[in-house]
């Protein structure tokens, strides 16, 4: 596993999201909080080469080590409940419900992105290094980190608390109540929840529009609203899909599809994003996947 109290933790969510891997332990490349742009390129599209190749999982819960990455073993089982019979979601999970890079990428079949002018002029207008999540500020939704991030449920409250940024939550209200007329513009907005048979369907209002949907800059009004729905397909993963409207930017609502897989043997850890960050001595110019401009995987310092 990556020793995230050294701070051995990059901040790139499409790697994150590699078909759970994480990177070994111990490599001296990972020493600073954050990498270069070639750098988690280059593992990236290692990562992508591996996808498909990797060998089973070894007993304990941590496969072989491939390259630089670790596959963890798959949770299977069936899906738990609690003792009233709702679904259970409590746990660690990594994952999200968008694709962090492009969210036009991670779509659900038949969505499209459909920016308005207005919307499509500050798009284009946006510097990478402006990105809040550069800036140590929270991520909103649907846009994830590649951090844990852990769920508890209570009778009247949901809550997700996060590892990444500045140990941010959000609280979802299970108690029946509404949403306020005019609610205060924050960074996760006001949560109202409920059941759907087994799919937990999370509605949101109240953002500010500070954050950015992706790395490229995809951007929102406060007018956004969005709908999420959480379905623990088995014990080891949740299905989750976002619908986002938002007339202040969008012609018309799209819906996001990702995947978060449980993490049984981990527990969230102190993270200050602050501490060390050095992101933002590597950010310039226009707002750019990781990837870009790079064509070869870059190959890691070796252990010493």
């Amino acid at each position: 596993m990556l020793d995230r109290a050294s701070k051995l933790y990059v901040t790139n969510p499409i790697l994150a999201h590699a078909s759970g891997r994480v990177l070994a332990r111990d490599d001296d490349v990972w020493k600073n909080h954050y990498v270069d742009k070639q750098l988690i390129a280059g593992l990236l599209l290692a990562s992508v080469t591996l996808l498909g190749q990797a060998p089973a999982a070894q007993p304990g819960g941590v496969g072989p080590a491939t390259g630089i990455f670790r596959q963890t073993k798959p949770v299977t089982g069936p899906t738990p409940r609690l003792a009233d019979g709702t679904v259970d979601l409590n746990g660690v999970w990594m994952g999200g419900g968008s694709n962090s890079g492009d969210i036009s990428k991670g779509l659900k079949s038949g969505s499209e992105v459909v920016m308005l002018p207005s919307a499509e002029k500050i798009f284009k207008a946006r510097k990478s290094e402006d990105d809040p999540e550069a800036l140590c500020l929270p991520f909103g939704i649907p846009r994830g980190a590649p951090y844990p991030w852990r769920i508890l449920q209570t009778p009247t409250h949901y809550f997700i608390l996060y590892e990444g940024n500045i140990h941010s939550f959000r609280q979802i209200f299970m108690d029946g109540r509404q949403h306020p007329e005019d609610p205060d513009p924050t960074w996760y907005g006001h949560s109202i929840g409920r059941w759907e048979k087994d799919t937990l369907v999370v509605d949101t209002v109240g953002f500010n529009d500070k954050f950015w949907f992706d790395y490229l800059g995809h951007p929102h009004t406060e007018k956004l609203h969005t709908v999420e729905r959480f379905t623990r397909t088995d014990l080891g993963n949740i299905a989750i899909e976002v619908t986002i409207e938002d007339p202040g930017s969008y012609a018309k609502p799209f819906t996001t599809v990702g995947r978060a897989r449980l993490q049984p043997k981990d527990e969230l850890i102190e993270y200050i994003c602050q501490e060390n960050n050095q992101d933002l001595g590597h950010l310039s110019g226009r707002a750019y996947l990781p990837t870009e401009g790079i064509t070869e995987p870059v190959k890691p310092e070796p252990q010493k």
